[in-house]
């Protein structure tokens, strides 16, 4: 990273000035160099700035991965606006309740997210103006179309700008409470852009692809990585294993990024001739258990990187480098920009080898997070004694390497998704049926969670799979509906009525409980969005 780069802003203006015509991004058919992404967000910063949008304000954005997406992140690290990509996939209660939590007072959608905003506006005291992608408007709102802010003359307004000016607020759920936004600097940005040059050891020639949606913070970090490096981003609108490794032989990918998932699903085609057809050298996929990532290597010829853990407050915490060589069941080494510990309940440090949770504070200024937004005591909790508690369990070898061991927070993690099990369980009892619910991880036969949710119902209901499904697969994020269900007489609670979910998980997968999927209940790739 250049000295001389203080904020996204500078980075791309420099790239622009330096690289002009090489090309940086391509997303579905279109394809953009250093200097048009340069020229293209200064267009659209103007025409924010003309629509309102002041230095300081929020810009939600509910998109589906496309060029604008991109167009806007940097628009907004320009104007100063706060970048706030939410899930394409929240409905109902969870997106109001992050576009409310946001205050944004602009929202930037694509034509599944009018019909989804649409009826919430009335609840949006702060939201004042929307910008469309595709054809529609909202009720309510002063409304325009991307297309004119786009055409606006790229000349942004001047705005003081530093390492440590929010670029953006990105949502992490909730554990014991409901979703918080991650207020992150430009130093955040640039700062962890070194990350994947360090694990994936980037060539020059180099095309990086994934399909990773652009409202995560890792999706971003390949707009940033590729930036600092000055090498070309394929970001496709959706993951389709069917072709997959057609896309490699096509863009020239040499790195890919996901999750393990991708991995697993790419392990379970058929074997053809175009696994070793392309350039691909390695693939970054998290979580990725060792045997498998051995039997991709095998099959596909590139390294697969899985040692890496991190959060959205911190970014990476611990990775490690492909020509390392470190115990592949671990996470890493700590970030060089990081002091990473591991401690017990009353914050001193374990011993080598000892389970503790993990805790971070930066070396770098503005290296991570500058608190919750809206949050100040929920920022006080997770910083107390000046660490940011991550709730997660880990262990320190004495040469320094890290090995994450536990989600010590109520946690669930879904098809690539943090799940809240607080929101999840609100969105459940809202059903008029269900009188309490309980919602846990149970184990995957693939990777990550699957979620089970114990069920009390109201006096004298009766409560069919089907009808459940209906009313999960309308109220709730594909991620986010439950695989398993359970229908108790009571929930096992303590003296003061907090549900003992250990008791729970112990059940596990019972004779009674009901798989949903097995019954023949799944949402579809092509169901997961509906476009009014």
């Amino acid at each position: 990273m250049e000295a001389a780069w203080r904020t996204v802003g500078d980075a791309l203006r420099a790239q622009a000035a330096r690289l002009g015509d090489a090309p940086y991004l391509w997303s579905d058919r279109e394809r953009l160099t250093f200097a048009e992404m340069d020229a293209r967000s200064d267009s659209a910063a103007s025409g924010l700035a003309a629509a309102g949008v002041r230095l300081g304000d929020r810009v939600a954005v509910i998109s589906g991965n496309r060029i604008e997406m991109a167009e806007l992140f940097f628009a907004c690290a320009k104007l100063g606006a706060a970048f706030v990509p939410l899930n394409v996939f929240l409905k109902g209660e969870f997106l109001r309740y992050q576009l409310r939590d946001s205050q944004a007072s602009t929202l930037v959608t694509d034509a599944a997210g009018i019909g989804a905003v649409g009826p919430l506006v009335p609840e949006l005291p702060d939201l004042v103006r929307a910008v469309t992608l595709d054809d529609g408007t909202i009720d309510g709102l002063d409304t325009t179309t991307y297309a004119e802010v786009a055409s606006a003359e790229p000349d942004p307004p001047g705005v003081d700008l530093s390492p440590e000016s929010v670029l953006s607020i990105l949502y992490t759920s909730g554990t014991t409470g409901m979703p918080k936004g991650c207020m992150l600097p430009h130093g955040w940005y640039l700062t962890g852009s070194t990350v994947s040059s360090r694990m994936v050891e980037y060539r020059d020639d180099d095309v990086v692809l994934t399909c990773l949606p652009l409202f995560h913070a890792w999706a971003q970090g390949t707009l940033m990585g590729t930036l600092v490096h000055g090498l070309q981003a394929i970001v496709d609108p959706v993951f389709s294993v069917g072709n997959l490794r057609e896309r490699f032989v096509e863009t020239g990918a040499s790195v890919f990024l996901g999750v393990g998932m991708m991995g697993m699903a790419l392990l379970a085609t058929p074997p053809g001739d175009l696994d070793r057809a392309g350039r691909l050298r390695v693939a970054l996929m998290i979580p990725f258990a060792v045997e498998d990532q051995r039997r991709f290597e095998e099959r596909f010829g590139a390294r697969v990187l899985s040692q890496l853990y991190g959060q959205t407050e911190t970014g990476a915490i611990a990775y490690s480098a492909l020509s390392e060589g470190v115990d592949p069941a671990s996470v890493g080494r700590p970030a060089p920009y990081l002091d990473v510990r591991v401690v017990d309940d009353e914050d001193r440090e374990v011993g080598a080898g000892e389970t503790g949770e993990i805790v971070v504070r930066p070396k770098l200024a503005n290296s991570i997070y500058l608190g919750y937004w809206g949050k100040p005591d929920a920022t006080l909790e997770a910083w107390r004694n000046l660490w940011h508690h991550t709730g997660d369990l880990g262990r320190m070898s004495e040469d320094g390497v890290l090995t994450f061991v536990d989600r010590k927070k109520d946690a669930l993690r879904r098809r690539g998704e943090n799940v809240s099990s607080m929101e999840l369980e609100r969105a459940i009892v809202a059903h008029p049926k269900v009188a309490e619910a309980a919602v846990l991880a149970v184990p995957s036969a693939v990777t990550e969670d699957d979620i089970k949710a114990c069920l009390v119902l109201e006096p004298a209901a009766e409560l069919s799979p089907g009808e459940l499904f209906a009313y999960l697969k309308d109220t709730l994020p594909y991620f986010a509906i439950p695989r398993y269900v359970e229908l108790l007489a009571e929930l096992p609670k303590t003296a003061t009525l907090r549900v003992m979910k250990h008791l729970l998980r112990e059940r596990g997968v019972t004779e009674d409980t009901w798989d949903l999927e097995a019954l023949g209940f799944s949402v579809r790739p092509d169901e997961r969005r509906s476009t009014p």
